[in-house]
């Protein structure tokens, strides 16, 4: 039977290596094209030219190197650095669970990372690397209630999912309580529900950024770990795997990641559910692979959205949030029905 299986892991780790090559350097020139399109575009447009003096360190204009320096870098930076780590984490949240209407903020665990921000701000405003270390705790609580209830007998796919819709309002509501008793606890509190960038600082950066490349840094020697898990836990058992203790590992891992996306960009939803569907799609299932392309396509993601979040009603500009929900609402939709065919139990 051991033998059986660890063939069967060998074809899905050698399943499709041209074409993951091939997709995964489209991706990545997709991701620099974007990012470029970013740092060109907005309410002031700074020309190409411009663009590669500032990089390459030689002669700008000081309007221009304010707007790439203050305004331009820390908001491209807080998208590639959110999009790649939420998208990673719903990868791993998905595997984990088995589960493919999972993702960080469909459980709850967006809006637990969220809850806690907002606890931070209101009872410890003073300390400003505290709200990262608040998301993840929060994130973890929510990992955890989760983890908890996916360990119970007979519970199905759907039951998780809609357990972490209940919690999200339960968290939601208490967001809502924290703003209306303490509304200064978290200037822009508005645009961090929904999910925006507009008002990053490098200095929000600098501990979450430490938080997610480690974190993305640990996901990617994980994919072994998922594969052997997604043999189903009776098989993972026989091939020596402690499949609880991983469970609950993985688990921690993207409250980690999805907390610290979360601290400085808010309740951005859907990336984590979006992303890694579109990448098992294009290079199959075996998890070393989707992690790294969820990383890539991730940050391209919310590089993109929050680029045309800035231009399709210019001058206004809408929280990148608002964008993201039109397109992962439809989309979570389309997963319920086409898995509701296949069976959720």
């Amino acid at each position: 039977m051991v033998g059986s299986i660890r063939n069967m892991f060998s074809r899905i780790a050698q399943a499709r290596p041209c074409g993951f090559a091939a997709v995964l350097m489209a991706s990545i020139a997709l991701l620099v094209v974007l990012t470029a399109a970013a740092f060109l575009v907005g309410s002031s447009s700074v020309s190409f030219a411009e663009l590669a003096a500032w990089v390459t360190g030689g002669q700008v204009s000081d309007a221009a190197k304010s707007i790439l320096t203050n305004v331009r870098l820390p908001r491209v930076l807080a998208a590639l650095l959110a999009g790649a780590a939420l998208a990673v984490a719903g990868a791993v949240i998905q595997a984990v669970l088995d589960n493919p209407l999972a993702s960080p903020n469909v459980i709850g665990i967006n809006s637990g990372a969220g809850l806690f921000v907002l606890l931070a701000a209101a009872f410890f405003p003073q300390y400003l690397w505290l709200p990262p270390l608040a998301a993840f705790l929060g994130a973890l609580v929510t990992a955890l209630l989760i983890f908890g209830l996916s360990l119970g007998a007979n519970i199905s796919r759907l039951t998780v999912v809609l357990s972490g819709i209940a919690i999200t309002t339960v968290f939601g509501a208490g967001m809502n309580t924290i703003m209306i008793v303490a509304p200064d606890a978290y200037i822009g509190s508005a645009n961090f529900l929904v999910g925006g960038l507009s008002g990053v600082l490098m200095r929000d950066l600098w501990w979450p950024a430490a938080y997610i490349v480690v974190g993305l840094a640990v996901a990617f020697t994980c994919g072994n770990r998922l594969n052997i898990m997604s043999l189903g836990d009776d098989s993972a058992h026989a091939l020596g795997m402690n499949v609880r203790g991983n469970r609950l590992g993985l688990l921690t891992l993207a409250a980690m990641l999805a907390g610290a996306a979360v601290s400085f960009a808010g309740l951005l939803g859907f990336v984590g559910l979006i992303i890694p569907h579109i990448v098992r799609f294009f290079v199959g299932h075996d998890n070393r692979r989707v992690l790294v392309m969820s990383a890539v396509l991730g940050a391209a993601f919310v590089v993109g959205c929050d680029l045309l979040a800035r231009i399709m009603f210019a001058p206004y500009e809408v929280p990148v949030g608002i964008l993201m929900a039109f397109l992962g609402g439809p989309f979570f939709v389309y997963l319920i029905m086409r898995n509701r065919r296949g069976g959720l139990d």
